[in-house]
């Protein structure tokens, strides 16, 4: 399963995710580092978790990469308490804000989604580089996107890879990539500073001529590894693309929720590794 899962797993150190952010950055792409694990409890494990990521934001200057981190609010404390969540979110920001790097809030599961936009809410007001993800599949996000949009917010537009009930999400391909495509609509329309996340070539064509239209900044955000042959075709045309690079040694279960999230990822998976055998 390592030898799939290391197409878009850094590995399991620090440095192994910035020599990847330092391979993607000299390729013209923008690098967003995740440390994988999510749900802790243990206090020195969230300790742990934070001060990689303050050693990541402080490393980005010294290897000369333009980069993001991107955080779940379970792995710094949401699991015990939002309190617990908000003094560690803050010490990370602390150091964003004295580096200046870019922090991306992800989504998780959606009995965590109300809490997540709370945490945002509230730093935002504080530091404006941060950008929350919205999930396509859950049928809330429509009305998330429009009250994060009166403030101002930046958002990720990803599809969505946890397991939801049939009355608060989409389930079908179809439907999710519908309302992902209704969704990025609006972003063009009254947004500014976001990202679409897919591999989705038919969502990535719908993108660009909507840039025609709606001149906004934004960037096509990608796992590490995977589109690699169309990557540098948006960088051409002047688009921002962003690597997305998880790392660490819980990269287990974040393959196999990669793996279950679409049918299509295993065909993008299966190019993606014969496109990197021909290099």
């Amino acid at each position: 399963m390592f030898k799939i899962a290391k197409q878009w797993i850094a590995g399991n150190t620090i440095d192994d995710a910035l020599i990847s952010a330092k391979t993607a950055y000299k390729s013209g792409r923008y690098a967003i580092i995740n440390k994988l694990g999510e749900y802790h409890t243990s206090k020195k494990q969230i300790t742990s978790t934070i001060a990689e990521y303050k050693k990541i934001i402080n490393s980005f200057r010294k290897w000369k990469i333009r980069g993001a981190i991107s955080i779940k609010p379970t792995q710094i404390g949401l699991s015990i308490n939002q309190k617990q969540c908000y003094q560690n979110f803050e010490r990370i920001i602390q150091d964003a804000r004295h580096a200046h790097v870019f922090v991306w809030l992800d989504m998780e599961s959606s009995e965590h989604t109300d809490e997540t936009i709370e945490i945002y809410n509230s730093f935002f007001s504080k530091y404006e580089r941060i950008g929350i993800a919205l999930q396509a599949n859950l049928k809330r996000t429509e009305d998330d996107l429009s009250s994060l949009l009166r403030i101002g917010a930046k958002i990720r537009l990803v599809k969505g890879a946890y397991r939801e009930k049939e009355r608060i999400s989409f389930k079908s391909k179809e439907d999710v990539d519908k309302n992902y495509v209704k969704l990025m609509k609006i972003l063009f329309k009254k947004g500014n500073e976001f990202a679409i996340a897919t591999h989705d070539e038919k969502i990535i064509q719908k993108a660009e001529n909507l840039a025609k239209k709606y001149p906004k900044k934004f960037e096509f955000q990608m796992l590490k590894g995977i589109r690699d042959e169309l990557k540098p075709k948006l960088i051409k045309k002047k688009f921002v693309v962003s690597d997305y690079i998880p790392y660490g040694i819980n990269w287990l279960p974040y393959s196999f929720r990669r793996i279950k999230e679409r049918k299509r990822n295993i065909l993008l998976l299966g190019n993606s590794l014969i496109q990197s055998q021909r290099v």
